[in-house]
């Protein structure tokens, strides 16, 4: 178990059944969120992100694999009545569609959770419902009905009852589906606010523009994850692309310090840096090596020789004090690529040119420079 993780989902499989046969809807997810993150969840309609999401708040079960949120495993050795108590004490849930009683009052909504995980003495309640809705500045609306207040405020309604046990983790479902640019805003510097006060927020969406303010962005695509540094790395590619560069890119592990390519060696690959931090070595001179610059995850080398032939002119190696992993693609592979995806190729090539162009001026200043990536 990984004791700094908020979420930690291992081999995950959900298989729905019905009269049609059977559905695989994620296929073996393994998914790690670490303690105050604020993480946003993406995908296509019926990707999975949904179903994903309903692992962690153990309103739906997997068919295998398990799910720990909290340090605790949601679905060994755990009943569904214990589920329902651990949800009310752990983890607050963001509707798309608000789920407020429509009898009470936004005062009195804000209250249920307190009264169902049985948490606060009774007379402070009410004083704990008016901070949280203070909190999300609907202080003046406590008495009022959500019928009574705009969908914007119902939604900053919905968000304070998510926080009425003080839960460390708060999962939202599209909480800003169905509300206007100013209102979405509001909620989401709210969401920032909490995860600047230590909580974890994980957020499905739709909207582009809130996964820019998100601190990660996963993205699924018919069931599986695609890799983080695949995404980083080409983010123009439609995500059914970028899951089949996941899915055949091999896997490379190199130790500080260790040579990834050497100068004058012939480029066969294309590599994509996955964990860790690679240095760019030069030749000076007086044949003197140097780091000249290093790439982070998310970045990718051996394009250049892969479109434009030619060997490599400098060295890559592994840089820091853990290990470095990266994702590899053959080059059958990543021209195949390129073919199915032109617009990918245009900004590559933009990367190939200014390369070239940073190793004309490298020479003038009396360096052999290897363009990268």
């Amino acid at each position: 178990m990984n004791s700094t993780a908020m979420v930690d989902v291992r081999k995950v499989i959900k298989v729905f059944k019905n009269a049609a046969g059977e559905f695989t809807v994620l296929k073996g997810v393994d998914l790690t969120i670490e303690r105050g993150q604020f993480v946003s969840i993406v995908g296509k309609s019926g990707s999975g992100k949904s179903t994903l999401l309903n692992m962690f708040t153990g309103i739906d079960h997997p068919t295998s694999g398990h799910v720990i949120v909290n340090g605790t495993d949601l679905y060994t050795g755990m009943n569904e009545s214990g589920r329902s108590l651990w949800r009310g004490k752990n983890l607050g849930i963001v509707f798309q569609f608000f789920q407020l009683l429509p009898m009470l009052s936004l005062l009195e909504n804000v209250m249920l959770p307190m009264d169902y995980a049985d948490m606060y003495d009774f007379d402070e309640r009410p004083k704990r419902a008016l901070e949280l809705l203070t909190l999300v500045g609907l202080e003046t609306q406590a008495n009022k009905l959500p019928l009574a207040v705009s969908t914007g405020q119902q939604q900053l309604a919905a968000i304070a009852r998510a926080l009425a046990t003080n839960p460390p983790l708060l999962v939202a479902d599209e909480p800003t589906g169905n509300l206007d640019s100013r209102s979405a805003d509001t909620i989401i510097r709210l969401f920032e606010q909490l995860v600047a006060e230590g909580k974890t927020v994980v957020m499905v969406t739709h909207d582009p523009s809130l996964t820019e303010r998100t601190t990660r962005n996963i993205i699924i695509s018919d069931g599986e994850l695609i890799d983080e540094s695949v995404a980083l790395a080409l983010p123009l590619l439609k995500h059914r692309q970028m899951l089949k560069v996941t899915q055949k890119a091999q896997r490379l592990t190199f130790t500080p310090g260790q040579p990834i390519m050497r100068r004058d060696q012939h480029v066969e690959t294309f590599f994509i840096i996955s964990r860790g931090e690679v240095d760019i070595v030069l030749e000076g001179k007086n044949n003197q090596d140097f780091t000249v610059s290093k790439l982070m995850p998310g970045q990718y080398f051996g394009e250049v020789e892969l479109i434009r032939g030619g060997k490599a002119i400098a060295s890559v190696r592994a840089s820091g004090e853990s290990q470095v992993e990266l994702l590899a693609l053959t080059r059958e592979d990543f021209h195949d690529l390129l073919k199915e995806s032109p617009i990918t190729e245009e900004a590559i090539a933009r990367t190939v040119q200014h390369r070239l162009d940073e190793n004309k001026s490298g020479d003038q200043r009396g360096w052999r420079f290897w363009p990268f990536g």
